[in-house]
C-alpha cells in the first residue's frame, strides 16, 4: 500500500524529480517535547533535520523515522557530528529575507529588536518599526495561495487558511508578546537565518528508520513507545492516512504515553491541549500535546 501522504514524494513542489533535502534545520521548539516526555522512556520521533531526535536522545531511547531517504541520511549525519546543511525550506526562507530591506526591515533594526528581553518593549518595537503597512501588504501577497502554489504542491496548501499571511503575522505578534527575543534562538533563526546552537555533537543512541511512519509503527510491538514526536506529519496527508497513523500510535503506545503533533493549520476551535503559544518558533497554529491513547 502506498503511503497516503505528500511527504512520500520527497519534494515540496508538484514537479517530478529526485527526492530532496527539505529541512536543514527544524523550526520546532524542542522544549515542548522534552517537557512532554518526562523520565527515560522509549520515544518515536519524525527524523526531519534531526534536531528533536538529538535533544531527546540525551534522556530517551529514540527511534527516528523518515519516509524521505535523503532527509533521513542527513539526520543521521547530524547525529555523528556533521555540520548543518541548507534544505529547500531554508532556500525558500532566504528568498523571503531578501525582500526584507524593501519593506524597511534593515539588518540593524532587526538586530536591535532581537536584542530585547522585555516583552512589552518587543510589542511596542514590533508595532512601531516592523509591523508596518508596507510589510503587511507585501507579506500577505507573498503568503497568498497564488504565490505559494509556485513553490508547493496542492496537498501542502490545502489545510492552510486563505489569509495565511495575516494568520502568520498574528502568530508572530503573539510570540513577541510572550517570549524574550534575546534568549530565543528560534526567532533569530527565523528572521536572520542564524543559529547559535548549530554546534555539532555526536549522539550514537538513536536508531534511524527509513520508512513511512504509519507503516513502520504497524510492525512494532504493542505498548512499545512512551512518547511520540510526530512533527507536522499530517500536513499534506489524506484523512485515511490520519486514521491509520492514529490507530498505529494507539496500539504501540504505553498506557501513559504522550504524543506531540504540530500543524501549520489554524484550529477551527479552541483545543485545550494546544500549546502553540508556548512554542518559541512562533510558526505553528497547533502544537497538540495529549495522551497518545486519546488520538
Amino acid at each position: 500500500m502506498m503511503p497516503q501522504t505528500a511527504w512520500n514524494e520527497g519534494r515540496f513542489g508538484s514537479w517530478a524529480g529526485a527526492q530532496r533535502l527539505l529541512f536543514g534545520r527544524m523550526y520546532e521548539d524542542t522544549d515542548i517535547e522534552q517537557e512532554a516526555f518526562p523520565g527515560k522512556g522509549r520515544v518515536f520521533c519524525i527524523a526531519s533535520a534531526g534536531t528533536t531526535a538529538l535533544k531527546l536522545a540525551h534522556e530517551h531511547e529514540v527511534f527516528a523515522c523518515d519516509i524521505n531517504p535523503v532527509q533521513l541520511a542527513y539526520a543521521e549525519r547530524r547525529a555523528y557530528g556533521a555540520p548543518p546543511e541548507i534544505g529547500d525550506a531554508e532556500r525558500a526562507m532566504k528568498v523571503v529575507r531578501a525582500f526584507m530591506p524593501i519593506v524597511g526591515w534593515r539588518e540593524k533594526t532587526l538586530r536591535t529588536f532581537l536584542g530585547l528581553s522585555d516583552v512589552a518593549q518587543q510589542t511596542s518595537f514590533w508595532s512601531q518599526y516592523l509591523d508596518t503597512y508596507r510589510f503587511r501588504k507585501s507579506f500577505d501577497r507573498l503568503m497568498s495561495p497564488f504565490v505559494l502554489r509556485l513553490m508547493y504542491a496542492a496537498p501542502f496548501l490545502s489545510f492552510l487558511p486563505s489569509n495565511f499571511g495575516a494568520v502568520l503575522r498574528k502568530r508572530l505578534e503573539r510570540g513577541f508578546a510572550r517570549h524574550q527575543n534575546a534568549s530565543n534562538p528560534y526567532v533569530r533563526m527565523l528572521l536572520l537565518g542564524e543559529n547559535k546552537d548549530d554546534r555539532s555533537e555526536v549522539v550514537t543512541n538513536i536508531r534511524f528508520v527509513q520508512a513511512d511512519a504509519a507503516s513502520w509503527l504497524e510492525t512494532c510491538p504493542a505498548r512499545f513507545f512512551d512518547g511520540f514526536a510526530l512533527s507536522n506529519i499530517l500536513d499534506g496527508a489524506e484523512p485515511s492516512y490520519r486514521s491509520r497513523l492514529f490507530r498505529a500510535v494507539r496500539r504501540t503506545a504505553t498506557k501513559n504515553a504522550v504524543a506531540v503533533m504540530r500543524s501549520f493549520a489554524e484550529p477551527s476551535e479552541n483545543i485545550p491541549s494546544n500549546r502553540a503559544e508556548l512554542d518559541r518558533s512562533m510558526l505553528w497554529g497547533l502544537v497538540d500535546v495529549r495522551k497518545a491513547q486519546s488520538l
